[in-house]
């Protein structure tokens, strides 16, 4: 008798059936990656608060951070991937970065093929130049010195040796965790702006 391969496909509330390891931009949804991303929470939900601090308000942030970090300003597409950075993480969760690092090289493999699959959806390349995937860098290390130092319980010497500084160009956001349906409804806003 063969064996029957293990199911590789996520239903999303949308009636999609997204294939992880074979994803096509046609089972992409922007309302299915604002609903996971809300529902996902950074830290593993280690955070004060009576929400936990979301993925999608995690990248609402990165994207501000993005935007404040380029002097020269970036377009509605490069914002769109700012806001997007993450997004894989609608169907694949959160993992902190030292268990990826665990995980190891098929797990960024997949998450690549997600994004691939999510920015071609709404008709970005496929993969963000390198100087923008840098920048995204730069303000999601940023933004999670913020997190850590106002909502993980990190002091503020330790989120600067494990995260650095944030540059002194940024102004310090005030971030407070939001209920899922908040979170969503706002992930949702700012990508409705910057897909006009």
């Amino acid at each position: 008798m063969i064996a029957k391969p293990p199911r590789a496909w996520q239903r999303m509330l949308s009636g999609r059936r997204l294939d992880l390891l074979d994803p096509s931009p046609l089972d992409v949804e922007i309302e299915d990656i604002a609903h996971g991303l809300a529902r996902v929470a950074r830290w593993n939900g280690q955070t004060k608060g009576a929400h936990a601090f979301s993925v999608a308000q995690h990248c609402v942030l990165v994207e501000r951070l993005s935007a404040d970090l380029s002097p020269s300003g970036l377009t509605r597409e490069a914002r769109l991937m700012a806001l997007l950075h993450d997004a894989p993480e609608y169907v694949v969760g959160d993992l902190i970065s030292p268990f990826k690092a665990a995980v190891g090289i098929s797990y960024k493999s997949l998450e690549l093929k997600l994004m691939a699959a999510i920015h071609i959806r709404f008709g970005l390349p496929p993969k963000p130049p390198i100087h923008l995937e840098k920048l995204f860098k730069k303000a999601d290390i940023a933004s999670a010195y913020y997190e850590a130092t106002q909502l993980a319980g990190f002091e503020v010497d330790e989120g600067k040796k494990i995260f650095g500084a944030p540059p002194a160009a940024l102004k310090t956001p005030r971030l407070t965790p939001l209920p899922t349906a908040e979170a969503e409804a706002l992930f949702l806003e700012r990508f409705r702006k910057l897909s006009v």
